[in-house]
């Protein structure tokens, strides 16, 4: 499949970028790596008459730990992720880097970036889940400056974010954050979009459950909390099978998947609990 006719236009810089997005109007769209917009072109699922390379602009590839908060570029790509070995990532951060392991092939994990990953707001892409889990704040850019999106108020359903149409994402920051954390797929086959996905972290103070967060994709149009089964867990203290099944059977209960082709939504539901569970154990250690 070939893409419908475009024009190509090359970004200097973030205020460049602004700038054509703002004359260019609706039907220019931003590309970085083209992991996810490229396909959809391809198959004339997204076309676009205007295409803006941002990929070349300097200071959006840096992954920095300050302020007891890991600041990732909009333009860094997994593969970055999964192979950085600074302390902030290898020791503060192990969930978001173990999570790269679940993105897609090799070739989309050197190529795809994570500014792209959230714009594109696929609900069972791992950034997303990530952000939502973790409350990052995502920073953009636009005619009017820059500001900064919780990850909760981003994500909108599948292709629909809280950015304006003439702004950009310039970086991601993810809070520290204490205690375990876990993610956990399945997919009919590895490097697939997942059917379900569940992100788990646990802290906890003399052996008592103080805090508790479950995010569940793929049952809703955007990654879920699990705020019910969570408030169950801390009020439990001291968790074992039985506490851990029940918030599985909680999460299952709450999300709202529908059935198609890859699966009923009892089925989507069954998955979803066996999900949860294993990330509750794998965090726990139970």
């Amino acid at each position: 499949m070939k893409p419908a006719p475009f024009t190509y236009h090359r970004a200097h810089d973030v205020n460049d970028a602004i700038e054509m997005l703002r004359r260019l109007g609706d039907g220019a769209k931003v590309v970085a790596g083209g992991q996810s917009l490229i396909p959809m072109m391809n198959f004339r699922l997204a076309r676009p008459e205007h295409l803006i390379d941002i990929g070349h602009i300097e200071g959006l590839s840096q992954i920095a730990y300050h302020d007891d908060m890991l600041h990732i570029g909009a333009l860094v790509t997994h593969r970055m992720v999964e192979t950085n070995d600074t302390d902030a990532l290898t020791r503060l951060f192990p969930l978001i880097q173990n999570a790269m392991k679940y993105v897609g092939h090799y070739p989309i994990r050197t190529r795809g970036t994570i500014g792209g990953s959230l714009a594109h707001a696929d609900a069972t892409a791992e950034w997303c889940i990530l952000a939502i889990l973790l409350d990052a704040q995502i920073s953009v850019a636009g005619p009017d400056g820059a500001r900064s999106i919780p990850a909760a108020e981003m994500f909108f359903g599948l292709y629909t974010t809280a950015l304006a149409a003439d702004e950009i994402i310039t970086s991601v920051a993810f809070p520290r954050y204490s205690g375990a954390g876990v993610i956990v797929e399945h997919a009919e086959r590895q490097g697939d979009f997942a059917l379900a996905a569940v992100a788990a972290a646990i802290d906890y103070n003399g052996g008592n459950v103080t805090s508790a967060r479950i995010v569940v994709a793929g049952g809703d149009p955007v990654p879920q909390r699990m705020i019910a089964a969570e408030e169950f867990l801390v009020s439990s203290g001291q968790i074992g099978n039985l506490e851990l099944a029940e918030a599985a059977r909680m999460c299952a209960q709450q999300v709202q998947p529908q059935g198609d082709g890859t699966g009923s939504e009892p089925y989507r539901r069954a998955i979803t609990e066996q999900l949860v569970l294993k990330a509750m154990r794998e965090v726990t250690g139970t």
